[in-house]
């Protein structure tokens, strides 16, 4: 199937789940990153906020836990700038207040937190929609991540967050699309 008819179909998908299932399907995610968290050298982790209309996974659990566990690990938040159509990413704190831009995205005050450069990050959660069996992931189609990602260092792990397994394959990946490393879901640790 090509992105354009993954992207309609998860999208299906996801408005079908429950809230309770998406609740028990966001908790299972975060529960398997901390199985994971603890074999990785980590001070910097870079996540996505979630559009809970659009019932992406809830990273508040990891953030939230992070804060409280690791309180060492510096933890950052993308700022959208559409004209650009690039990711600031700004230190975020548990005293950090929040606004949601046009699309309902929680982001960071850039005028008062830290930005984070990106060759800082040692781990950066990704948002995405699917993702197939060779860790090719598919978006919302703004190629943010894509043009964020290319700039970070190599060894900077990239995990996907899903609710529902890989598909078989994406038809219509091109070069400019940037795998990730890892892709959580629920029930598995999917290692590219």
């Amino acid at each position: 199937m090509t992105k354009a008819e993954l992207r309609a179909a998860f999208r299906q998908k996801r408005r079908l789940l429950s809230e309770a299932e998406w609740q028990n399907r966001c908790e299972a995610i975060s529960n398997q990153f901390f199985t994971l968290l603890p074999s990785k050298p980590v001070s910097v982790i870079g996540t996505f906020l979630p559009i809970e209309s659009q019932k992406e996974v809830n990273t508040w659990l990891i953030v939230r836990r992070l804060w409280q566990e690791f309180p060492h690990i510096r933890i950052a938040a993308p700022v959208t700038n559409l004209e650009t159509g690039t990711l600031e990413n700004y230190e975020i704190t548990p005293e950090t207040v929040f606004t949601k831009n046009r699309y309902g995205i929680p982001e960071p005050p850039p005028t008062s937190s830290f930005i984070i450069h990106h060759s800082s990050f040692n781990i950066i959660l990704i948002p995405l929609l699917t993702f197939d069996q060779t860790g090719n992931r598919i978006g919302y189609g703004g190629g943010f991540y894509d043009r964020f990602l290319a700039q970070c260092r190599p060894d900077c792990l990239k995990i996907g967050l899903s609710l529902f397994d890989p598909v078989d394959q994406i038809d219509d990946v091109y070069e400019g699309d940037i795998r990730i490393n890892f892709c959580i879901t629920p029930d598995q640790i999917w290692d590219f």
